[in-house]
């Protein structure tokens, strides 16, 4: 199937054919006929997997269609990131059209919020904004959102998790109640169910390879004692062959100690994490985009919606806490039918999460053998031993009443998380 089969706009297919954009991916091919269709929608596809443009491209031709002065697109995206990519390929995919369109992100000087102000009195057609700084625009009375038609919620599950789910209800208050609405998750779990089934009218459903990595990703684990994973990460950033590689760390110290310790060793690195201003994280994905910067190291904020070409290397250093966020962790390599390769470093304490990822993605990661000179790291076959042992020895814990006339369970001491 080609583009032009989809009915999209000639002006559309231009923009595509410069863009070296050939055919529609499956996400694509399902969800652009519902769109233009004017069906509501709720699609559930990874990152990597063209979503963005499943409703650009079909938002875009209805904009041409159904041309407006007035502001009648609103995306939503968790992240700063990935509003500004978003934007980006609104750009690209309008290029020969006549359509606005500005991200809208918190952080940064005033002379953000007066630039995003001056946009909307001026005029712009499609926003593309994060929950939290786009109210902040409707409560101070600057952001009139009754003209909308179109609402997209970009990564839906990821905002939800970020705690946003009032300010997508307090914005959507502010939203003609007859519009187009499109949902696009990651998951689909019973909170983007309820969310769906509160803001959608009959909507249409699309599915494309929820949890599973792509064909392309050579994975590989490691099985490490604590003291052994800087080595063994030294001697694979050594390897001339990987040269974008992002490493990912749960901890956002961690990504910090990270930076510090492959910058000493002499690599090209940078660290990305929430203390950054927005300025420095956008200019540190602009170098990285550009391979001023070999290695980018980072937190789970940049494991979605972070849209670079050519990364030959993933390295987890430690298992994310959700088995999830390893599918988008190693989605950052082998895009659009590449190659690459997703490396994972696990301590004992990781294991039990390694067992879930395994679980989800429904495969074993390829065991790789440990270089004599790194260490002996640990076997997997003594970490199920342990738990077998632990398993027959375990037994319920109660506490007496001091009556000695009942049984309730132990309060647990307050542990801190990871």
């Amino acid at each position: 199937m080609a583009f032009a089969d989809l009915g999209l706009d000639d002006y559309i297919l231009d923009a595509l054919d410069a863009m070296n954009i050939l055919r529609p991916t499956p996400i694509q091919q399902q969800s652009i006929p519902l769109v233009l269709q004017g069906r509501d929608l709720i699609a559930c596809a990874q990152t990597g997997t063209g979503k963005t443009a499943a409703f650009v491209l079909p938002v875009v031709h209805r904009l041409l269609e159904e041309p407006s002065e007035k502001t009648s697109v609103l995306i939503l995206a968790p992240t700063r990131e990935l509003a500004v990519q978003i934007d980006r390929q609104i750009e690209g995919l309008s290029y020969f059209v006549n359509v606005s369109s500005i991200a809208v992100y918190g952080g940064g000087e005033g002379e953000v919020w007066e630039r995003q102000k001056k946009a909307f009195q001026s005029g712009v057609e499609i926003i593309v904004a994060t929950p939290g700084r786009l109210l902040s625009f409707l409560i101070s009375g600057v952001l009139d959102l009754s003209s909308i038609r179109f609402l997209v919620l970009d990564e839906a599950d990821r905002m939800l998790d970020m705690g946003f789910y009032d300010d997508i209800m307090r914005i959507i208050s502010h939203i003609p109640k007859e519009r187009q609405t499109l949902l696009f998750s990651a998951t689909m779990s019973t909170k983007i169910r309820q969310l769906a089934t509160s803001i959608l009218i009959n909507p249409a459903e699309v599915t494309v390879a929820i949890s599973k990595p792509a064909a392309g990703i050579d994975q590989q684990v490691y099985f490490l004692n604590d003291d052994e994973k800087d080595k063994l990460l030294y001697s694979v950033l050594k390897d001339e062959k990987y040269q974008s590689i992002i490493i990912f760390s749960s901890s956002k110290d961690k990504v910090k100690d990270l930076y510090r310790n492959i910058r000493q060793k002499g690599f090209s690195c940078k660290g990305f994490h929430s203390d950054l201003k927005q300025a420095e994280r956008e200019e540190i994905m602009l170098d990285f985009r550009n391979h001023k910067i070999r290695i980018l190291i980072g937190t789970d904020i940049l494991s979605r919606g972070i849209d670079v070409e050519g990364i030959d290397l993933v390295v987890n250093y430690d298992a994310p806490h959700d088995a999830e966020d390893y599918v988008h962790r190693i989605g950052r390599t082998a895009r659009a039918a590449s190659t690459g390769t997703a490396i994972t470093l696990i301590s004992r304490k990781d294991f039990p999460k390694f067992r879930r990822i395994e679980t989800l993605i429904g495969q074993q990661v390829k065991r790789m053998e440990i270089p004599e000179e790194i260490g002996k790291g640990w076997k997997e076959s003594d970490s199920d031993k342990s738990s077998a042992s632990h398993s027959r020895k375990k037994k319920p814990f109660f506490k007496k009443k001091k009556n000695g006339t009942g049984k309730g369970p132990a309060t647990k001491p307050n542990t801190p998380n990871g």
